[in-house]
C-alpha cells in the first residue's frame, strides 16, 4: 500500500540514527607499499683450498660465527713435511751462496794483486748471482709451503650464521668439490629487495637526490606485524617492462635476527609527510557522480553534504585537502539513509571519540 503524502513528510523529518566521528588536524605520513624478499648482504660457500682428510669440524650447525673463527681442520702432516723439505733446501742453498761469496771476496783480492785471471773472478761473480737467485726461489717455496699449511685451518671469511654441515669429519675433501663444506650467510645487517610501480619512480628519485635517508619498514606476510626498521640502500637502473615496476634495496640492522634470508615481507617506505592536514576516518568517505563527499552533522542537528578533495590515506585514516576543517562531525555509519537537511540522531559518540583519539596518536608528528 502506497504511503500518503503526510507519511512521506513524516519520514523526511524523522531523525536517522548515525554514528559520527570528529575530524582532526595532524601530520599524515605518505608511504609507498611494495612486496619484497629478504636477501643476505653476503653469502659465502666455504671450500677447502687444499686436498686432504677432514679431521675436525669446529662449528655447530646454525652457529653464529665471526670472521677468523675456526670452522674445520684438514690433515696437515703432508704439508708439514713439504715445509721441512723446503726449509732444508733453503739451508743447503744458503750455505752454497755463503761459500761462493767467500770465494768471490778472495778472488777479488787476488785480482787486485794481479795474481788471478779476470775471467775467473767474473765467473765467480756469476755463480754468486746464480746462488742468490736459487735462494730466493727456495724462500718462495718455503712461503708457499707455509701458505699451504695454513690452508689446513679453514676459518670463517665473514661474520654470519653457518648453515647445515655439507661434509662430515673423516671425508677426503678437495678444492674442486662443488658443494663446499658449509654456507655462511651474513644476517647483520640484512637487505630486502622489493618492487614499486613505475609511476612512483620520479617521486622516489626526487627524494633520493635531495639527500637524507628514506625510512623503510618491514612487515610480516599479513602486513600487520612490524618486523624491523631500516633505510633505503639503492635503486635499480632500469624498469622491468613486463611488470611495470622497478626494484629497490633496503638495509636493516636485524639486531634481533627477526629477518631471515628468502623471507617474504611487505615493505612500507616513508616517502614524505603532509604537515598540519585535516584527517578524517576512511569510513566517512562517500562516492557520488560528482566525486567524493561526506555527510557532516550541523549544529542544528541535520545532515549536510560536503564535497571533499582527498589526499593520501593510511589504514583507516584519509587526508582531506579541501572541503573539511578540524573538529567537524562526519557520519561514519548510517550514511545510506541520509540526504541533505535530514535530521539525525547521534549514537555511539563515546566510541567515535575514542577512535579519533587513537587515530590522532597514530598519526601524530613524526
Amino acid at each position: 500500500m502506497a504511503k500518503s503524502k503526510a507519511d512521506q513528510n513524516s519520514d523526511e523529518h524523522r531523525p536517522v540514527a548515525v554514528a559520527v566521528a570528529p575530524t582532526w588536524k595532524s601530520n599524515m605520513p605518505i608511504y609507498l607499499n611494495g612486496l619484497g624478499t629478504m636477501t643476505p648482504l653476503r653469502t659465502v660457500t666455504v671450500h677447502s683450498r687444499v686436498e686432504g682428510e677432514l679431521v675436525r669440524v669446529a662449528f655447530d650447525e646454525g652457529q653464529t660465527v665471526k670472521r677468523g673463527d675456526l670452522l674445520a681442520e684438514i690433515d696437515s702432516r703432508a704439508f708439514q713435511v713439504q715445509l721441512q723439505q723446503a726449509l732444508g733446501q733453503l739451508q743447503h742453498d744458503e750455505a752454497l751462496l755463503k761459500n761462493a761469496e767467500i770465494d768471490l771476496a778472495r778472488y777479488k783480492t787476488l785480482l787486485a794483486q794481479d795474481s788471478i785471471a779476470a775471467q775467473q773472478t767474473a765467473t765467480q761473480e756469476a755463480l754468486v748471482k746464480q746462488y742468490r737467485g736459487t735462494v730466493e726461489v727456495d724462500r718462495s717455496q718455503v712461503k708457499n709451503a707455509q701458505l699451504q699449511l695454513s690452508y689446513c685451518r679453514i676459518t670463517a671469511p665473514i661474520n654470519g650464521r653457518v648453515g647445515l654441515r655439507l661434509v662430515d669429519q673423516g671425508n677426503l675433501v678437495r678444492a674442486s668439490d662443488s658443494n663446499g663444506l658449509v654456507v655462511i650467510t651474513q644476517l647483520q645487517p640484512i637487505t630486502a629487495v622489493f618492487s614499486l610501480p613505475e609511476d612512483s619512480v620520479q617521486k622516489v628519485l626526487k627524494r633520493w637526490h635531495a639527500g637524507g635517508a628514506l625510512a623503510v619498514e618491514a612487515y610480516d606476510r599479513e602486513g600487520h606485524g612490524k618486523l624491523a626498521d631500516g633505510k633505503l640502500l639503492a635503486l635499480d637502473n632500469q624498469i622491468d617492462p613486463t611488470t611495470g615496476t622497478y626494484r629497490l634495496k633496503a638495509e636493516f640492522d636485524n639486531k634481533d635476527q627477526s629477518l631471515f634470508p628468502n623471507q617474504f615481507v611487505n615493505i612500507k617506505m616513508h616517502l614524505d609527510t603532509l604537515r598540519d592536514v585535516v584527517l578524517a576516518p576512511a569510513a566517512a568517505i562517500q562516492q557520488g557522480v560528482d566525486g567524493s563527499f561526506v555527510y557532516v552533522v550541523k549544529d542544528n542537528g541535520t545532515a549536510g553534504v560536503a564535497p571533499v578533495k582527498l589526499g593520501p590515506g593510511e589504514g583507516d585514516t584519509v587526508a582531506v585537502l579541501e572541503g573539511l576543517g578540524p573538529q567537524q562531525k562526519v557520519v561514519v555509519d548510517g550514511a545510506d539513509k541520509l540526504r541533505e537537511g535530514q535530521p539525525v540522531k547521534i549514537i555511539g559518540s563515546d566510541k567515535a571519540e575514542t577512535t579519533h583519539e587513537s587515530s590522532g596518536k597514530a598519526h601524530g608528528p613524526s
